[in-house]
């Protein structure tokens, strides 16, 4: 049975690694990190509605050959569901522009309504752009990907490895960090906590039964990773060998190409 096949997606944690043979699974780590980037360097580059949509394109389309439930790539987009409304709102009533109606002092625009929009769907584009490349990347193929791209800047005295390290180990913690909030969520529920009622302040307040156990458990899965590590004889970069040596293949030189001069041509067609 191929790797992947039968998985329960919809109990995968935002984020999580997705094994696969998909196309988008095959690609080395190093390409989908290159293409994506362009991306989302595209995405801050253009202005225009249409450009947004050409720049979709590329997404959907890894999306669909990463064979990916595309409801997984949308939890992705809940835990920054506040901050794309606030950012919508805020676009609207302090834009100013033509008036599209007033509460009291405070007029909406449509000047305001179209930049609010460009900029949740611009947010929304970035974030699975990123969620595709860590839901088709193992955390080992994706340090090893990071690191090979980071080397160049070692001479510069920039500790490659490490950095590459920690940056893959932060990824790897967001779902479960967001997994064990859930659970602490639920738990202070059961027993009677309101995180709904009330105003900003009283809720602020109430997320701090949440914030303490949730950084115990953080700092205690750091200490049982550094543990862990230790007793493998971790020591760093310098000497390590892979078991598989990334290399570039015609996928992904035509890839890197077709994708790159396809987001060049949207954002010089501005």
């Amino acid at each position: 049975m191929k790797e992947g096949v039968g998985m329960d997606f919809a109990n995968a944690a935002v984020g999580q690694y997705m094994p696969g043979d998909s196309f988008m699974h095959r690609l080395d780590p190093r390409t989908k990190m290159l293409t994506s980037l362009g991306v989302v360097i595209g995405l801050f580059v253009v202005s225009e509605p249409w450009a947004y949509a050409l720049l979709a394109l590329p997404i959907m389309l890894g999306i669909m050959v990463s064979q990916v439930p595309l409801k997984l790539i949308t939890r992705s987009l809940r835990p920054l569901t506040f901050i794309m409304v606030l950012t919508f709102a805020l676009h609207l009533f302090m834009d100013p522009g033509e008036a599209i109606f007033s509460i009291g002092r405070i007029t909406a625009t449509y000047e305001g309504l179209r930049l609010g929009l460009i900029t949740v769907v611009r947010l929304a584009l970035l974030i699975m752009a990123t969620s595709i490349v860590t839901l088709t990347t193992s955390p080992i193929a994706l340090t090893d990907g990071l690191e090979r791209l980071l080397k160049p800047f070692a001479r510069l005295g920039l500790p490659a490895h490490e950095l590459a390290m920690m940056m893959t180990i932060a990824l790897r913690f967001i779902p479960t960090l967001l997994e064990e909030t859930d659970k602490i969520m639920k738990a202070q529920m059961a027993r009677g906590a309101d995180f709904e009622s009330g105003n900003i302040a009283k809720r602020a307040r109430a997320m701090v039964p949440i914030l303490v156990p949730l950084f115990v458990s953080a700092f205690r899965r750091a200490d049982e990773l550094a543990v862990a590590m230790e007793a493998r004889c971790y020591r760093g970069g310098e000497g390590r060998t892979r078991l598989r040596e990334l290399a570039f293949s015609g996928a992904d030189v035509a890839v890197l190409v077709v994708v790159g001069a396809y987001t060049v041509a949207v954002a010089v067609a501005l």
